[in-house]
């Protein structure tokens, strides 16, 4: 008999990452997100903000640099895993592999980010984060609060529903193999014609610390602007089809401190197994 190799399924397995539920299928799916609430304890989430203000406090202007930077708008971080085990609770959220499982099929680590808007910035331009091609979805990303996210200290807004619809001005980082920002014809009625106005039918994504925002890649979406300048921290972390580009080759800067944390399970979703 030929052995054959694990694949991403025999993987969630043995992280006993269990399906979602009917109603999360069904919001994934239509809605394209969902909200899970007591995902994170206090305890992890206090680990985590210290280390990334540390990392901030180290890092300096360069802090983010690796994927993408907004000087005057918004702190951010990057490659998490390889800097902090404070992080380490984050390589393998149950609802988010499980919703990547259901979206993508085969996938792995396509980003870890954390981005806090400043006081009195913070807003983006409506977005969403990759196109569709002609293979289909080809990312899913979770947000972790790592501080409550209220109305008024830049919580993400999101268009229900609008993962279904063409994409809209992905960001520079997200592009690769000489794709170009566009807007799709077929849904040119839908365009706004501000990207940083409100948009009719948008929704935003408040949550108690430690929730999780699961979000259908392909949505539109947008940081909006903190008015309260209380803190918002925020993990980004993303999972994407095997053939797309990772932010930050995890092969080319796994540290040794890091393997050595990681189990086969986990080395398959970073991709250095």
């Amino acid at each position: 008999m030929t052995a054959t190799t694990p694949d991403t399924r025999d993987h969630l397995a043995a992280l006993g990452i269990p399906e979602l539920s009917p109603e999360q299928i069904r919001a994934i799916d239509e809605d394209g997100f969902f909200v899970v609430e007591g995902v994170f304890t206090e305890e992890q989430c206090d680990r985590m903000t210290e280390a990334a203000d540390a990392l901030w406090a180290a890092e300096g202007e360069g802090a983010g640099g690796e994927v993408s930077q907004e000087v005057g708008v918004s702190r951010r971080l990057s490659n998490l895993y390889n800097k902090s085990d404070a992080f380490d609770p984050l390589i393998a959220i149950g609802p988010t592999l499980a919703a990547a499982r259901h979206v993508l099929g085969e996938f792995r680590l396509h980003g870890a980010n954390i981005r806090e808007p400043l006081a009195g910035a913070g807003q983006q331009r409506l977005h969403s984060d990759v196109p569709k091609d002609d293979r289909g979805w080809q990312l899913v990303n979770t947000m972790v609060a790592l501080d409550e996210v209220t109305a008024d200290n830049g919580p993400t807004r999101v268009v229900p529903g609008s993962h279904r619809w063409g994409y809209l001005n992905v960001p520079a980082e997200n592009l690769y193999d000489g794709q170009q920002e566009t807007d799709a014809a077929e849904d040119a009625a839908r365009i706004p014609a501000d990207p940083h106005a409100a948009y009719d039918g948008e929704r935003y994504v408040t949550m108690p610390r430690g929730a999780i925002a699961v979000i259908n890649g392909h949505l539109w979406h947008s940081g909006t602007t903190n008015r309260s300048g209380a803190r918002r921290r925020v993990a980004t972390i993303s999972y994407a089809r095997r053939d797309v580009p990772q932010q930050v080759v995890q092969r080319d800067v796994l540290t040794s401190a890091l393997d050595a944390r990681l189990t086969d399970p986990t080395r398959w979703l970073l991709d250095v197994l």
